[in-house]
């Protein structure tokens, strides 16, 4: 059974669909991929996963249960932790208080989890005061904290150095370990490294499906995305 199922997943925004009929599936342990040029629809397919918005068509199963209707918080609860696009941090907090708070909701242990991301150095800095690529990390802590069944990446790797990026490859590969993975990301070195399977989006629907090696091979992935990446 896929841990993560999208059934004809629809959402417009006035008269464009962001994302269009999508049926999609993850399954247990896998770190998937997604991607898409600017506008195909990704960022908005998982808010709709993660319960920030509605869709006005579909189905979403997670674990077989259907929580389409969920709440997002009561998603959370089912297991599905997401990192935003724009960093969502307690910026006038500490950075351990930041990922306590996660972990009291998860029962995941706050200096375990800095200490994953390469941030115990800087447990009582205040959030707010972290470099943006820090910023970021500190997020993936936080999802680390509510002990997700699935882990949510949106553009993880924005605003990391070349060295930060390094070491966060092996994070996720860790990660994987215990939790499933789904990367949004841009940085195609990195989803062709981490990736197992790779979903294109293109004008809200999916485009093409497939390993690293079919994706890159992929004429149609090549002319709307990899051609001018």
């Amino acid at each position: 059974m896929s841990l993560l199922e999208t059934r004809g997943l629809t959402r417009s925004f006035g008269g464009l669909t962001a994302v269009d009929k999508v049926d999609f599936a993850v399954e247990p342990g896998e770190i998937r991929a997604v991607i898409g040029p600017n506008g195909a629809g990704k960022t908005t397919f998982v808010n709709l996963i993660s319960g920030r918005i509605a869709p006005q068509t579909g189905r979403i199963l997670f674990a077989g249960e259907d929580i389409t209707a969920l709440p997002a918080f009561r998603r959370v609860r089912k297991g599905i932790a997401y990192t935003f696009q724009i960093t969502s941090i307690f910026g006038n907090l500490p950075v351990h208080e930041n990922v306590a708070l996660a972990a009291r909701a998860g029962k995941g242990n706050a200096t375990e989890c800095l200490t994953r991301v390469g941030l115990e150095t800087r447990s009582g800095q205040v959030a707010g005061t972290l470099a943006y690529g820090h910023q970021r990390l500190l997020e993936v802590a936080m999802g680390l904290a509510l002990k997700p069944r699935l882990l949510i990446l949106d553009e993880p790797t924005q605003g990391l150095s070349d060295g930060e990026i390094a070491g966060f490859v092996k994070l996720v590969r860790a990660i994987a370990s215990e939790t499933t993975v789904l990367l949004i990301e841009h940085n195609m070195p990195v989803v062709m490294e981490l990736a197992e399977r790779i979903t294109v989006m293109h004008r809200g629907s999916v485009l093409a499906e497939g390993t690293p090696a079919a994706i890159r091979a992929d004429p149609q992935v090549q002319s709307v995305y990899l051609g001018t990446a």
